[in-house]
């Protein structure tokens, strides 16, 4: 199955950019196959302005993310894999979403239960939890 996180990047950088905020991507910088100018890099991690007038080229993938940007005046093309960004929000309110760390991030769903084993009525019914 495929990650729910590029949905959820893709919809809340167009909220941002539609409410005529700033969009800044926090990154893990220490993951592999990350591309970022190292001397923005603090404690593994930078946050980028995803502005679209700050970037160009902007693709926001179901694997990755990739642009175009300028760092002290120098071009550089920019790539983040989707596993090392840990939140999307906008700079001016803080509104937007802080993902959980993916460390060995398995796509695949668990295998579903054999129906011999579990009764209809022994089974747990799915709830949904408010998150503030």
């Amino acid at each position: 199955m495929i990650s729910l996180k590029p949905y959820l990047v893709r919809a809340i950088y167009d909220w941002i950019v539609d409410n005529g905020l700033t969009p800044y991507l926090l990154v893990n910088a220490e993951v592999e196959g990350v591309t970022v100018p190292p001397q923005y890099v603090q404690d593994g991690k930078i946050v980028l302005n995803l502005r679209p007038q700050a970037v160009h080229g902007l693709s926001l993938g179901i694997h990755n993310i990739a642009f175009g940007a300028r760092f002290g005046g120098n071009s550089m093309q920019v790539e983040i894999p989707m596993r090392a960004v840990l939140a999307i929000y906008a700079q001016e309110n803080g509104k937007g979403m802080i993902f959980e760390d993916e460390e060995g991030e398995d796509e695949t769903p668990p295998p579903a239960e054999s129906s011999s084993q579990t009764s209809p009525v022994a089974k747990k019914r799915p709830f949904l939890k408010v998150v503030k």
